[in-house]
């Protein structure tokens, strides 16, 4: 697998991007996100991911690993191959992408072409978890007290508990300890429920 591609920006396209290495040119399909990043640009850096098929050998790029990784996170989810993935990560910025995953906003991602209801709960269920604990959510600037929160609301709902009461009594406990961990917070929110 290639970590990443480093070279002269020979074209620069909405979907792709080509990349002289030196005497071999690589297509490379991007993001919007990425294009922005690249515009104007002549030596560039992508963060690659190859993606091998029965008829093709296709390289992702990335300006930022980060975007990679909710790539990777993306292509795990059923029904999200490596064009939806791109799609989404077109039609909004990574940390809005994250955001909605993490606040279960169905709408948001439905917004995205070619991601219905039922795709748009899948990816929800499949990723929260999993965007709370990658190093992405610190790198986008998400709240830590929001990811907290939701490992926090997670656990409760796991033991049974009503989720709305839980999300105020976690939002009550955060207010007043920011600063707490997520065992702490499930400690007192426990007390108050």
């Amino acid at each position: 697998m290639y970590e990443y591609i480093q070279g002269q920006l020979v074209e620069l396209n909405p979907t792709y991007a080509v990349i002289d290495t030196g005497n071999i040119a690589y297509f490379i399909n991007i993001s919007l996100n990425t294009y922005s990043g690249l515009e104007g640009k002549e030596g560039v850096k992508l963060y690659l991911h190859q993606v091998v098929r029965e008829d093709a050998q296709l390289l992702f790029g990335f300006a930022e690993k980060q975007e990679r990784e909710l790539f990777r996170l993306l292509i795990t989810v059923s029904g999200i191959g490596s064009n939806t993935a791109r799609m989404m990560l077109s039609s909004l910025q990574p940390i809005e992408l994250e955001t909605a995953i993490l606040e279960s906003n169905v709408n948001v991602l439905k917004s995205v072409k070619g991601i219905g209801l039922k795709t748009a709960q899948r990816v929800i269920i499949d990723l929260k978890d999993k965007i709370g604990k990658t190093d992405t959510s610190e790198v986008l600037n998400i709240p830590e007290s929001g990811i907290k929160k939701e490992e926090a609301l997670s656990a409760l709902v796991m033991l049974g508990f009503n989720k709305t009461a839980v999300d105020k009594t976690l939002s009550k406990v955060i207010k007043e300890n920011p600063d707490f961990s997520v065992e702490e917070l499930i400690k007192i929110a426990l007390k108050r429920l």
